[in-house]
């Protein structure tokens, strides 16, 4: 009887490590796969200022990173770097992959659109993900963080679904949103560099993709966006963005494999409207993803 009770016991526990195997997605092989979009997100919603986000997105604890980029076996330090032009506000998230190289990860794009409103878009970069991935606060039970993470199962970064209609959510009550616009705020550009970092950080032995995954933060509450909402910060970004060449060099090929194709088909209607559909679709050495979007033109009225 006890050995019947020891077998039934071993299927059980068999039966669910092997599920759980089934469930986990494929890596894709980029970098962006040992880092969660979604708990920077959340790390810096609730953080008071940018440098208190910077010492709390370097925390084994808060399981946002598992980058090692310049592959020395510990986990890469991220720097945090304010830049302001107006009502434009740039976070930006850096590696220093050497002493002469940089490497974005991701950029926080916030504009103060009246008193006490603000919206906030997170930016993954493209060299890091495969593609540039734009994240966003959702007002919606329908979560786009779920969507993003199920809809492809085969792995690491990949495109979102935008299924339903959200309203732009108002970011001004975050404290470090409200910080930042301040009168007296001085931007904050972390002082730190290659191998020189604060006395408190301690880097750790970045796990594997099997381990980390599973419990690497993940937080409701975000979509992942087809757009940006906030045209003039990414304007001012995009020549500011820094990329590594090794980062380039070494992802080579699993970005060969992550390659995006794009299809455009344009309806003209009777009133000189018209109707633009693109397809994206993202290959993976596992799978494809497709996201459609439709884009209206109002045509003259009779």
């Amino acid at each position: 009887m006890q050995k019947i009770f020891i077998f039934f016991v071993l299927t059980f526990f068999g039966s669910s490590l092997f599920a759980q195997e089934q469930e986990m997605p494929d890596s894709t092989g980029l970098p962006g796969d040992q880092f969660s979009l979604s708990g920077a997100m959340a790390l810096f919603k609730s953080s008071a200022s940018p440098e208190e986000f910077e010492k709390a997105l370097n925390s084994e604890a808060s399981n946002i990173s598992n980058l090692d980029l310049d592959e020395d076996g510990n986990t890469d330090y991220i720097k945090v770097i304010s830049k302001v032009d107006g009502d434009i506000q740039l976070i930006i998230m850096q590696i220093a992959i050497s002493e002469s190289e940089l490497q974005d990860i991701g950029v926080f794009e916030i504009e103060k659109t009246g008193n006490e409103t603000a919206t906030l878009q997170l930016i993954g970069d493209e060299d890091i993900f495969g593609e540039e991935l734009i994240l966003e606060a959702s007002d919606s039970s329908d979560n786009e963080d779920d969507a993003h993470e199920n809809k492809n199962k085969r792995g690491g970064p990949s495109i979102a679904f935008e299924k339903y209609r959200y309203i732009v959510v108002n970011v001004w009550g975050w404290p470090c949103v409200h910080f930042i616009y301040v009168p007296t705020y001085r931007p904050w550009i972390s002082p730190y560099r290659y191998r020189s970092y604060p006395n408190w950080y301690r880097p750790w032995m970045p796990l594997s993709w099997g381990v980390w995954h599973p419990h690497r933060y993940h937080h409701h509450g975000y979509r992942y966006a087809s757009t940006h909402r906030i045209i003039r910060a990414h304007k001012i970004y995009t020549p500011m963005r820094v990329r590594s060449k090794t980062v380039t060099t070494k992802t080579t090929i699993a970005r060969n494999h992550y390659k995006v194709s794009r299809t455009k088909s344009t309806v003209k209607g009777p009133r000189g409207g018209t109707h633009t559909r693109t397809s994206t679709k993202v290959k993976t050495p596992k799978g494809t993803a497709t996201k459609t979007k439709t884009t209206s033109r109002k045509g003259r009225r009779n």
